[in-house]
């Protein structure tokens, strides 16, 4: 009887597009309630301050900050550590395979930021989000391009995983580089120096989770009070946890990947998505649309990510620099790079950032990142189904 009644949800988390589900049912959840009688309670509960420490040791930080800082943290811990593995022997270990999703992420990163700039270099508070259009959702678009099933070859359900992963790290570069604020010298210190000791652990190969958690909790504490965005310490241990080619047996990062893969997916995804979709549509009009923050990412993500994903990709195949995916036609691998604008988790993170001081433009930037992800989905999921259509006539 119990297996009769779990085994709907134990397929339901196993289908590939469950987690991009789950991410559009929060939003949606999210987008109604605050547009509801419910909106108050909503917007103030995210606002509550809660503090979480000992005696005089510890922080207070909001909701809504908490997930931001603290369980996208983790999200950006489980990012660097898929990121690491297709690096050292996955997707991305062979430069030859590599090639394509690099060139097409540069390409996918660097037009929508142009476009972007372009629309707001008038305005130097707004110009400041120039990076928001630029990274792929891989839960979103991966589930997109699962619900096409076996229509699709697994070549591009490849490149386009990759793609998003190396968008994420060009994500996590800019984050770091570019959306940082003032930095304390002495927590900066504290956080080098536990970063070392985590190096360490590394070196003498310590197989062992804990040691790397403890001293992971103190370097998330020092990042956040050092003037670096918190997330940042979630990328340095992961950089720390070692994994090693000729390890066939055991390996501690494959270990955590999967162990924490469903509470990312399930759990704090959907919960960023809950926290950070919710905006209120009343006075909304198109002309809110045509303002510079929301156009500059409506264009960038719907726009910008195919034209620079296939442009770029497009020059180093036809140059002999990459090669096409197997099985694939130019129709189906553009539709692909439309996918590719479904910016959402990482966009809507990037905005946070973008705008902390600015908090006016944030409706603008949910405005702009939901339509030009719906945009992205709607018209590349319509170009992929009638591309595998044809292929499959053919035959």
């Amino acid at each position: 009887m119990i297996n009769y009644i779990t085994s709907p949800f134990k397929w339901f988390f196993k289908l590939e597009a469950s987690s991009g589900l789950m991410l559009l049912i929060s939003a949606i959840i999210a987008l109604i309630i605050s547009n509801s009688s419910f909106a108050e309670i909503y917007f103030d509960i995210l606002n509550k301050y809660i503090f979480i420490g000992v005696n005089n040791f510890g922080l207070k930080l909001s909701l809504l900050h908490w997930i931001n800082d603290a369980l996208m943290a983790i999200f950006f811990f489980f990012v660097t550590l898929e990121i690491k593995r297709e690096f050292i022997q996955g997707e991305l270990s062979n430069i030859k395979q590599a090639s394509l999703p690099i060139i097409a992420a540069v390409g996918g990163m660097l037009v929508p930021a142009l476009i972007y700039i372009f629309i707001n270099i008038n305005d130097s508070e707004t110009l400041n989000g120039w990076a928001i259009p630029s990274a792929t959702d891989i839960a979103f678009s991966i589930g997109i391009l699962s619900l096409l099933g076996s229509r699709v070859p697994i070549s591009l359900k490849v490149f386009l995983t990759a793609l998003a992963i190396i968008d994420d790290l060009g994500a996590i570069v800019i984050i770091a580089f570019f959306y940082t604020g003032d930095l304390s010298l002495k927590y900066l210190m504290l956080l080098l120096l536990t970063f070392f000791l985590l190096l360490l652990l590394n070196k003498f190969n310590v197989k062992k989770f804990l040691p790397y958690l403890f001293f992971g909790l103190f370097l998330w504490f020092f990042t956040h009070e050092s003037g670096v965005h918190a997330t940042i310490a979630g990328v340095l241990l992961a950089c720390s946890i070692p994994h090693r080619k000729k390890e066939h047996d055991f390996s501690l990062l494959t270990k955590i990947e999967h162990a924490i893969s469903p509470y990312v997916a399930y759990f704090i995804m959907p919960l960023f998505a809950f926290a950070n979709a919710g905006v209120s549509f009343e006075g909304l009009s198109f002309n809110s649309l045509l303002s510079p923050v929301p156009l500059g990412i409506l264009l960038g993500l719907f726009l910008g990510k195919q034209i620079g994903v296939f442009l770029f990709s497009y020059v180093s195949i036809k140059f002999g620099i990459a090669q096409m995916p197997n099985k694939s036609t130019w129709l189906s691998f553009y539709g692909v790079g439309i996918l590719t604008g479904i910016g959402f988790t990482m966009s809507l993170f990037v905005g946070n950032l973008a705008f902390t001081s600015n908090i006016q433009y944030m409706d603008g930037v949910k405005i702009g990142v939901l339509s030009g992800s719906l945009l992205s989905t709607l018209v590349g999921y319509f170009v992929l189904f009638i591309s595998t259509r044809k292929k499959n006539n053919s035959y």
